[in-house]
């Protein structure tokens, strides 16, 4: 028999997410799913920064009965603000990377110490897990 945990309020989880760094888009998150991104590289910055696309990855966080699971992709945010799934050219490959590696383990460390939650790869996630050995 498995006992649900018991989840702190959806706007004390907003401040401490928040608090993680620049990750946490507020609008597209609501009670129970988290949105996360990152744009972590500049496709061409010859642009004007309104029109700039970026290089990165987006990070998804829902509630499930022992805490939360994830999924994330990588790719391109271009110039309407929307994410696109395009794969990442080899030269900006490892800023993208180190940005969702420094990341995870902050927010696995948030969820556990905070609030003894976990964090585990959803059924739909096609890439690598996150913290694990490789």
């Amino acid at each position: 028999m498995t006992t649900e945990k018991t989840f702190p309020p959806h706007g004390r989880l907003m401040t401490k997410l928040t608090a993680l760094g620049p990750y946490l888009r507020q609008p597209l998150s609501s009670e129970g799913h988290f949105f996360f991104d990152c744009l972590s590289s500049c496709v061409s910055a010859k642009k004007a920064p309104e029109e700039r696309e970026f290089w990165g990855w987006w990070f998804i966080m829902e509630a499930n009965n022992e805490g939360f699971e994830y999924h994330y992709g990588f790719g391109r945010y271009d110039g309407a603000g929307e994410w696109v799934k395009d794969p990442v050219p080899a030269k900006h490959e490892k800023a993208v990377q180190q940005t969702l590696e420094d990341f995870y383990p902050k927010l696995e460390g948030l969820l556990q110490d905070e609030f003894e939650l976990t964090l585990s790869p959803s059924k739909v996630l096609k890439e690598p897990e996150l913290g694990s050995v490789a």
